[in-house]
């Protein structure tokens, strides 16, 4: 073998032995343990992509959009197709800013799975198909609680709409993800909206803007940026059934 092949070959496999060493402080003496594991990600964010073609959108997950560097753990073709971009257990900037329950740093604490759909179009049949196993195989390898799947208005209602009024989020809870209301009842008198909204897990900073991504998850419909902040009563109906 050529000196200079054997001299790379040594070299790439001390980068690969050292990419396998743990991070080490050299201020500090290395006295391992055991006792630790990896951080893990504790929900799954569902976005779309409002782009028009996996291609655009895989060249954007790996460069930048018009605020900055972007990515997602995952990305879920209209023909079925799974892309991975971002390992399972490192931060990939999906979520930005933004709040669920007590979580507040989604990036760190999240998988995000960008979805191939404009906005605007259905979601096919073999996207949510292939979407359901990708959800089946994180809840289960990375130990993430099924219903702990949000969408990115939840969390960042000021500012996301995605994965939109479109998107099947009942089906997704018939298949073991996510959160949808039971048999809708009438709430007992006195019955607060917008405790149960926080109870839920949605941000209350803007109302109105958190009023309109809850319907766009629960009742499908967006009722756009000029809502005011005043439930109906299937709204609190909604809210009673999952808070009860």
């Amino acid at each position: 073998m050529h000196p200079r092949t054997l001299l790379a070959a040594a070299c790439l496999t001390l980068l690969v032995a050292c990419a396998h060493q743990p991070q080490r402080n050299p201020m500090a003496t290395w006295v391992a343990s055991e006792n630790f594991d990896e951080r893990r990600p504790v929900a799954i964010v569902l976005h779309f992509t409002q782009q028009d073609s996996v291609q655009e959108s895989l060249d954007t997950l790996r460069t930048a959009n018009s605020q900055g560097r972007v990515s997602s753990h995952y990305l879920v073709g209209k023909d079925g197709g799974i892309y991975q971009l971002v390992a399972d257990n490192a931060r990939a900037w999906h979520a930005g800013g933004g709040r669920w329950g007590t979580i507040t740093d989604l990036n760190s604490a999240s998988i995000g799975i960008e979805i191939d759909n404009n906005g605007i179009a259905p979601y096919t049949e073999p996207q949510i198909a292939a979407l359901i196993e990708l959800l089946r195989d994180l809840t289960t390898r990375l130990r993430i609680p099924p219903t702990q799947v949000l969408g990115h208005s939840d969390l960042a209602p000021t500012r996301k709409i995605d994965p939109g009024p479109h998107f099947p989020w009942q089906r997704l809870h018939a298949a073991g993800f996510g959160v949808w209301p039971g048999e809708l009842q009438e709430p007992p008198p006195g019955f607060d909206g917008w405790l149960a909204m926080a109870a839920v897990g949605y941000p209350l900073d803007d109302r109105a803007a958190a009023l309109r991504a809850f319907r766009m998850r629960f009742r499908g419909r967006d009722d756009g940026g000029d809502l005011a902040p005043q439930f109906d009563p299937e709204d609190l109906r909604i809210l009673h059934a999952l808070t009860r």
